[in-house]
């Protein structure tokens, strides 16, 4: 966690969000999410609160919109040492959700009780990275695509 005021990366660029849209792949999408939570929430409105509970708080509220547009979450894990990359990239949260094609993220961003949530995420989250994947099946050698 980080007390970092500088502007990290929270939300998708306008540009970002009309290049996601553009992508028409049939099948699901994979969002690889990694997350740098601040030290203490930065809420608009005061509330006081650390970034991980507010980031807690933004899991729990945003949960039902998220499986009821078909979402999953397929692997979670704990960073804890950037081997290859830059030190200053450190994450709290990395994880995978998975929707079942790029609609339904597109719907959940667009959803009013998710918009009512993403308030936690912009207020706990001091930076982070969101990765479009593809899911593909892994092959029997280290790195390979199986069919």
């Amino acid at each position: 966690m980080t007390d970092d005021t500088s502007e990290g990366y929270v939300d998708p660029t306008k540009e970002a969000f009309a290049r996601f849209r553009e992508m028409d792949r049939p099948g699901p999408v994979h969002m690889l999410n990694l997350v740098r939570l601040r030290d203490r929430a930065a809420y608009d409105d005061g509330t006081v609160a650390t970034g991980a509970e507010a980031y807690s708080n933004y899991a729990r509220e945003s949960g039902p919109v998220f499986k009821r547009l078909g979402g999953r979450q397929v692997w979670i894990g704990k960073p804890e040492l950037m081997l290859i990359g830059p030190e200053s990239e450190a994450w709290d949260i990395a994880f995978i959700a998975e929707y079942p094609d790029k609609d339904a993220f597109v719907a959940m961003l667009r959803d009013p009780e998710y918009r009512q949530a993403v308030r936690h995420r912009q207020a706990a989250v001091a930076d982070s990275r969101l990765i479009r994947m593809e899911p593909r099946t892994p092959g029997a050698q280290f790195g390979s695509v199986g069919d």
